[in-house]
This record gives structure tokens, C-alpha cells and sequence, in this order.
């Protein structure tokens, strides 16, 4: 059984025994209310409460009115959703459109449009949706565990994807088919959710927002890794300049699991650089763009580690 199906059924018992407690007309309707009210973060649910009852608020004016001096018609409710639930949408509120509805077939239902059903209905509301509020805002089960989770998958194929690169650059008859590059952008798209979801659970002081960065960053170093990976295709010979770049790949394959920055591989990149210089000029065309490719793919590194020197911790020696 699913959380949230606990959270919801706690809500709608006790919003009905309430209802029955006060004496309210229709208790079953605190149930229903209940049952809106309940969302998945503590934020989204203080809003959508505040909405549905401002909404349903506007039903109830607006409903009565058409009541008093039309009667109470089905043509008359029908009229109601085409003017009023326009009106909700304009105001950013159309997610209480359901609880104003609701609100409004009761009168009709009553076929009473006096302030006791109104003020039956608003105390309705208050119950319903003030014990689904509560209820949201008490407990959200922590999702420090999944985002970890989703960091070390991250991570694996962030791996996996630096070693494929480092393996063309020494032999560029190999063959990868890139399937991890499209399972870590899902993967980084699941991780930034649940950092969201997190965050949207914190009331007081905004929360942590470690996650969300973290995975801000893994989403831009991957466009860095495209753009690398085009670069990469471009290498059909094997060059003792790969060699050497291939070489740093695999080291950033295992450091990208790490959580702290220390620069390493960005030093191992300018002495690359260096040793680029000291060595002799193409002596073909062929050789010519190979060795450029392999120039702008140690370029295109550097600006993916400068993503990790802005984001990650710094610790001397933690690779």
C-alpha cells in the first residue's frame, strides 16, 4: 500500500467523524474534500488548499446568486460552469474548479441557497480540506535515500561513458552504441524531480538545496559530454596524442564518482597541453584533423571540470 493511499484514507476518516462531530449536513462531502486535498509535497498542498477554497468560495457567491434569481435548473448549473470556471482559470485558481463544483451541487442538491447551507458548506471546506492540509504538512516521507540512489547511477554512467571515449581514442575500431548516454539524462531528469520534491517538503528556511545543484550540474557537464562525444567521432586514427587524452578519460571516469574537486585532472590537462607543443606538426591531412579533434576535445574536458570546480566541495588529495 502506497503512502499517499495511507495519508488519504487517514484524512478522509477524520475529516468525516469531524464533520459528523459539528453535526454538518452531507459529512460524506469532508471525505471528498479530503480526498482533493491530499498531494505530494507539503508546499504543493498548502497551495492547492488555499486555491480550492478561494475557488470554492467564488462558486458558493456566484453559485447562490444564480440560484436566488434563476432557480434552481440544471440549465442553471450549466450556466454556472461556463461563466464562473473561465473566471477561476483567468485567477490561477482552476485547480479548485472540482471543490467550487462540488460546493455548488450541494445547494443545488438542497435546493436551498440560504446562509446556513452556505456557511454548512464553508465549514465543509474548512474541514475537509484543513484535515488534508494538516495531514500533507505532518509527514512527507524524506527522499535523501532515493537522490543518493540516483547520484551513484549518475555516476556509473558518467563512467561508463568516459571509458568508452577512452578506449576509441586508443582503438577507434571500436563500436559503442551509446545507450547509457540517453539512460543518464533520464536518469539526471528523475534525480532534479525528486530534489524538487524535496525542497517543496520544506517549510522553514527553503531547505537543502545540495541535491538540486547536484544534479543542475550533472545536467550541464552532460551537454559538455555531447559535445565531446561529437569530437570523439572525428578521431578515426589512433595517435599517441589520444593516447595521452585517453589516459586522463579514464582517471575522470573514476573521480566523477567523488564529491569533492581538487583539480587534478585540469593539471594533468595543461601539462597535455604543454606536451602538445614540444611534439612535431602534422605530417598529413589526415593526422591534421585528428590532432585537431583531439585539441578541441581536451578544450571541450576543461569546460567540463570548470562545471565540477563551481559546484562540487574542494579537499585537497580527494581526487
Amino acid at each position: 500500500m502506497g503512502f499517499r493511499v495511507l495519508k488519504t484514507a487517514i484524512a478522509v476518516g477524520v475529516a468525516m467523524y469531524l464533520a459528523h462531530l459539528f453535526g454538518i449536513k452531507t459529512p460524506a462531502a469532508a471525505g471528498l474534500l479530503a480526498i482533493l486535498g491530499i498531494e505530494v509535497t507539503k508546499k504543493k498542498g498548502i497551495e492547492s488548499s488555499l486555491h480550492r477554497i478561494a475557488s470554492s468560495m467564488l462558486a458558493l457567491l456566484m453559485g447562490s446568486l444564480l440560484f436566488r434569481f434563476l432557480g434552481f435548473h440544471i440549465w442553471v448549473v450549466v450556466l454556472f460552469i461556463l461563466f464562473v470556471f473561465p473566471v477561476l482559470h483567468r485567477m490561477r485558481i482552476s485547480e479548485g474548479a472540482v471543490t467550487g463544483a462540488v460546493v455548488l451541487l450541494h445547494l443545488y442538491a438542497y435546493e436551498d441557497d440560504s446562509w446556513a447551507a452556505i456557511w454548512n458548506e464553508i465549514i465543509l471546506l474548512l474541514i475537509g480540506l484543513g484535515v488534508a492540509t494538516l495531514i500533507n504538512i505532518a509527514y512527507m516521507p524524506k527522499a535523501d535515500k532515493a537522490m543518493a540512489d540516483q547520484k551513484r547511477r549518475v555516476e556509473d554512467l558518467f563512467s561508463i561513458i568516459f571509458m568508452n571515449m577512452a578506449k576509441h581514442l586508443r582503438d577507434n575500431s571500436i563500436v559503442w552504441d551509446g545507450k547509457e548516454l540517453l539512460e543518464v539524462s533520464e536518469q539526471i531528469d528523475l534525480g532534479a524531480a525528486l530534489a524538487k520534491r524535496s525542497l517543496d517538503n520544506t517549510l522553514l528556511f527553503g531547505g537543502e538545496p545540495y541535491w538540486r545543484v547536484y544534479f543542475y550540474m550533472r545536467g550541464e557537464q552532460l551537454e559538455s559530454v555531447n559535445r565531446m562525444l561529437v569530437l570523439v567521432a572525428q578521431v578515426y586514427q589512433a595517435l599517441p596524442q589520444g593516447e595521452l587524452l585517453a589516459k586522463i578519460l579514464e582517471d575522470i571516469s573514476q573521480s566523477v564518482k567523488e564529491d569533492y574537486y581538487t583539480g587534478e585532472a585540469e593539471k594533468e590537462l595543461q601539462e597535455l597541453d604543454a606536451r602538445y607543443k614540444q611534439m612535431s606538426l602534422p605530417e598529413s591531412r589526415e593526422e591534421f584533423e585528428v590532432r585537431s579533434a583531439i585539441l578541441l576535445l581536451n578544450r571541450e574536458l576543461k569546460i567540463y571540470l570548470s562545471i565540477a570546480k563551481k559546484q562540487k566541495k574542494h579537499r585537497a588529495g580527494a581526487g
